[in-house]
């Protein structure tokens, strides 16, 4: 079966200048970093920002993250370009992010309304018995901007909970790279809770958190403002990146996962073009299945309690040699050690 599907890519111009971008812009000018300077090489106009007419694409924003890191110099960077994220100034979008109910109409919200709020990285929630995870994709092929891109996003979160729900919300954040140096700046913005070195970079919090009511909500004015939000993303022509609608598509084929070219038919191209794509967005198809399989067995180890015969089962690995090869591969550990650490978060 072929899918007719429509997504954005790397250098499609949608991200509006005066949105997100004009966020960082801020943040830099506010240091006295020169505009000419901030936007050199992006084929960006400050004076076309401030007039609301730029559009940018996810490269041309990452340039800007790239510059911006850069001139700035400052191990806050991140954080404090995070904390002015959300709800924003975005409008149908941000104004269903302020009436929201509660974290979980947050959470929906901020999912659906992606290609708005988060065009970069994807959020994806996942429920166990006990919590509620958030773990993100990289939506464009980020690169060395990567971990800039997690410590906004999970600051942003953290940060507009915080805001509407009236108290500090008990996130715990864990990150797949090694401490850094200014690891106080994690501890201030994230919490003390921040771990390194795990399997995944994800958030999680305490699933009662999910329904507790805040206070400052209209239901009505959220309705009105989730509709107009939709009706904005069906102008746009799409919800999610080509890399995410691949994921979706590997993550329901994740036991027998599909060859390149049933991929590329899948998406109605050829391997050739689906290649390409991919080498555009930083990555290869491999990556992209390994990725997914990754997930997919954290989440069976994390959230069903699987042993390591049921993961390597589900995965369909008839040999256990075999099942811990890949599974190094994918995490650079193996299926025991992280075992150890996800029982340890």
């Amino acid at each position: 079966m072929t899918v007719k599907t429509t997504w954005y890519e790397a250098d499609s111009r949608f991200i509006p200048g005066h949105y997100q971008p004009a966020t960082l812009i801020d943040l830099a000018l506010s240091r006295d970093i020169d505009s000419h300077r901030l936007l050199r090489g992006t084929g960006l106009f400050h004076e076309d920002i401030l007039a609301g007419q730029t559009r940018l694409s996810p490269q041309q924003f990452l340039g800007l993250i790239g510059n911006s890191r850069r001139l700035l110099n400052a191990d806050d960077s991140s954080f404090l370009f995070g904390q002015r994220l959300l709800p924003g100034h975005y409008g149908a979008a941000s104004h269903a992010l302020r009436h929201a109910q509660n974290l979980h109409q947050a959470l929906d919200t901020l999912i659906q309304q992606q290609a708005l709020l988060s065009p970069l990285m994807t959020p994806r929630l996942l429920l166990d018995e006990r919590f509620a995870y958030i773990y993100w994709l990289d939506s464009c092929g980020a690169g060395e901007q990567w971990r800039f891109l997690l410590e906004a996003g999970m600051t942003s979160l953290v940060a507009m909970s915080q805001w509407l729900s009236g108290q500090r919300l008990p996130w715990e954040c864990s990150f797949s790279h090694a401490e850094p140096r200014y690891v106080e700046q994690y501890w201030v913005h994230l919490g003390e809770q921040t771990r390194f070195e795990r399997p995944l970079d994800l958030m999680r919090i305490p699933r009662e958190y999910l329904a507790r009511p805040w206070p400052g909500a209209s239901a009505t004015a959220g309705q009105v403002a989730r509709q107009d939000a939709l009706r904005e993303i069906e102008h746009l022509g799409f919800a999610a990146s080509f890399t995410d609608c691949l994921y979706a598509h590997l993550q329901d084929h994740v036991r027998q996962p599909p060859s390149l070219e049933q991929a590329a038919q899948h998406f109605s191209m050829s391997a050739a073009t689906l290649k390409r794509k991919l080498h555009k967005h930083d990555t290869g198809f491999q990556q992209q299945v390994d990725r997914v399989r990754k997930h997919v067995a954290l989440y069976l180890y994390q959230v069903k309690g699987m042993s390591n015969e049921e993961v390597a089962d589900y995965l369909r690995f008839t040999d256990a040699a075999n099942f811990r090869r890949s599974f190094k591969r994918w995490t650079g550990s193996t299926p025991n050690l992280i075992r150890q650490l996800l029982g340890g978060h």
